[in-house]
């Protein structure tokens, strides 16, 4: 067993299987027995149901028949399309089914040696940041000799219904999974990077150049190992599934099983009037009912494309409930659509190489301020600061990055009436490059970017951030609920993405020797202009420097330029409340950097905090010869060390 795979129930499998050979019995499992406790805790099936198994079902039963495949699957009586769409997409990719479906050559069955079938399984699902192995047994749930719940159109390969089974285990029960989301599925099969789209909201099929940047990244995703699901939302109150005239189901989730961009040859741009084709394939779980316009098994458009143009294209449709659209129809069509990002993290790879790093935290709910951690979402400005805080770094001057917050499955507390998403999201603030501690009060800080806030297990979003240091808040939306949460950041170099715990420096023995900070002081530098000139062209290259104590924090570079913004945050814990804060601006030189000029921040709790435009003066006192140029600052200071 891989250090990095935890025991779902403590369950061995290896254990139980020489157990129950050196027994000669079947295993039976007592966690997740084939009883009305495992089916169901409000709806009960219709119908008698028999707990067989496969044996029983058929003469020669087998994991898989002719490998794996998307056509597999059938959905059964069970509400759970999302899931059968999502194992439609794990069966397009190799190297991922075989995570889910650990030394599958060991589990299948092998007719040449029967007393080595145990009628024991194992399934491996990535719960909530940790690769978690499933244990189970082969009894499955019939009625009238006939599986009821997910099969495949084989009736002696079992792979869908024994997985279907093991997820159930870790959802609590079969009616658990009634109702949900291909994306959470497609995560817990993967450790993906799930994003929800919502193609009505962003009027990708009004807006012609939004449309073709989502084809793009739809098609980017596709071919590096991604999974995309797609659904039609129903009317509040609907039922769901209901089939339109389309052909298509709303409330009904479908597996995306390709993606092309073709280049038309001259015979066929004369038949379509267009040099290129933007289409997708599409499968239905229920394995029939499709899409009946443009490009539908039988339109006009196929008849006007022989085999071998279909062949040469890659147009080919495999089996029944499989169709392809145009991506045009695609967005007029679908409401929503998951697309589940295998996020690269290999330095061997040809393709862009991620940093990653995952954090797990929790809201918690105290009566008191300092130790509460769970706030709420913006608009909650007295508690909003009161939620756990993640601090990262942007190292290069622009980078994407790619965040994701998971709340924990709710699923095993449906039976007790609990088992919906909270609404969730989060916030990102670029704060001062030399924060070290929580922060109490937004001054100078920006609001850069805020998630979608919905009541999804996932939330993503990607941003590029420009050079500096960032909070980020993850929140539920309202205050006061309290659960646990993974957070993960993708970026392009190291992040170093930490919790910030503490909410001032720590009282040490040092403190009474060297002092302790008796003042907290932040610091915005808007900007710098009238500067002298300092070459041929009229410009300069400036920088700030802001000096105090024994701290100093430094501004990037701006060239070419007398008038620079500089939007630069800085913040410190002064000992020496009388020695002032000094702010220079200085020439960036090749050989030795050039003084332009400073002013001296007194930086008292009652000074302004309004926006101010200082005069540059020379070195020395704040009386000292004034030279070209102001800077326009902001400043904050207060003698209670957590007000900012």
């Amino acid at each position: 067993m891989s250090p990095s795979v935890q025991l779902f129930r403590d369950q061995k499998y290896h254990e139980l299987k020489r157990q129950c050979i050196q027994q000669r019995q079947l295993f039976e499992d007592p966690e997740f027995p084939a009883s009305d406790e495992s089916l169901f805790y409000q709806k009960a099936p219709r119908g008698k149901v028999e707990w067989m198994r496969p044996k029983d079902l058929c003469q020669d039963p087998y994991l898989f028949v002719n490998g794996i495949s998307s056509h597999d699957l059938h959905q059964g009586s069970l509400g759970n399309c999302w899931f059968v769409a999502a194992c439609s997409c794990l069966a397009l990719r190799k190297t991922l089914w075989q995570q889910v479906i650990p030394d599958f050559q060991e589990q299948e069955w092998d007719p040449k040696t029967p007393e080595k079938y145990a009628g024991i399984f194992r399934f491996r699902f990535w719960c909530f940041g940790i690769w978690t192995e499933v244990v189970i047994d082969d009894l499955l749930p019939t009625i009238d000799g006939t599986l009821i719940y997910c099969h495949s159109n084989v009736e002696n390969e079992f792979w869908s219904a024994l997985l279907e089974k093991a997820y159930a285990k870790l959802a609590g029960s079969y009616e658990a999974l009634d109702g949900g989301s291909a994306a959470d599925a497609i995560v817990d099969f993967t450790g993906a990077v799930a994003e929800s789209i919502d193609l009505v909201q962003g009027k990708y099929s009004e807006t012609i150049s939004e449309q073709m940047k989502l084809f793009e990244d739809l098609l980017k995703v596709h071919k590096r190992g991604g999974l995309i699901s797609c659904f039609i939302a129903t009317s509040s109150g609907r039922a769901n599934e209901l089939e339109r005239k389309t052909g298509l189901v709303a409330g009904h989730a479908y597996s995306v099983t390709a993606i092309r961009k073709l280049h038309l040859g001259e015979s066929l741009t004369f038949s379509f009037n267009a040099e290129k084709l933007f289409m997708v394939r599409l499968r239905n779980p229920w394995g029939n009912r499709e899409w009946n316009g443009a490009w539908s098994d039988n339109s006009e458009e196929w008849k006007k494309v022989s085999n071998a143009e279909r062949k040469r294209l890659g147009l080919i449709v495999e089996n029944d409930g499989e169709f392809w659209m145009t991506f045009e129809d695609w967005c007029k069509n679908f409401t929503d659509v998951d697309i589940c990002r295998i996020v690269n993290t290999s330095y061997f790879s040809i393709h862009k190489t991620w940093e990653t790093k995952m954090m797990h935290g929790a809201w918690a709910k105290s009566s008191e301020p300092l130790l509460n951690r769970c706030g709420g979402c913006f608009d909650n400005t007295e508690t909003f600061l009161q939620n756990p805080q993640y601090i990262f770094d942007v190292k290069k001057t622009e980078d994407k990055v790619l965040i994701s917050l998971q709340q924990e499955d709710r699923r095993r507390s449906k039976k007790v009436g609990k088992g919906d998403n909270i609404i969730i999201g989060f916030e990102i603030l670029k704060v001062e490059d030399n924060r070290r501690y929580r922060l109490h009060k937004l001054t100078v800080q920006e609001r850069v970017a805020t998630s979608p806030y919905i009541n999804t297990r996932n939330v993503f979003l990607k941003k590029i951030l420009k050079q500096g240091r960032y909070i980020l808040i993850p929140t539920t939306y309202l205050p006061g609920i309290a659960t646990k949460f993974i957070l993960r950041l993708f970026t392009d170099v190291p992040s170093k993405l930490r919790e910030l715990t503490a909410d001032k420096p720590e009282m040490t023995c040092w403190s009474l020797l060297c002092g302790y900070p008796r003042r907290i002081t932040q610091i915005k530098i808007h900007s710098a202009e009238g500067l002298q000139e300092q070459d041929g062209s009229g410009g300069a290259d400036p920088y700030v420097l802001i000096k105090c104590e024994n701290q100093k924090v430094r501004s990037p570079v701006q060239h070419n330029t007398t008038s620079a913004i500089f939007n630069k945050q800085v913040i410190f814990y002064r000992k020496n409340i009388d020695s002032p804060i000094i702010v220079q601006v200085w020439n960036s030189n090749i050989l030795c950097d050039q003084f332009l000029g400073q002013a001296l921040l007194a930086a008292s709790p009652s000074d302004p905090r309004e926006q101010q435009t200082l005069q540059l003066r020379g070195r020395g006192s704040q009386e000292a010869e004034e030279v070209p140029g102001h800077i326009t600052v902001k400043v904050f200071s207060s003698d209670d060390l957590v007000e900012l």
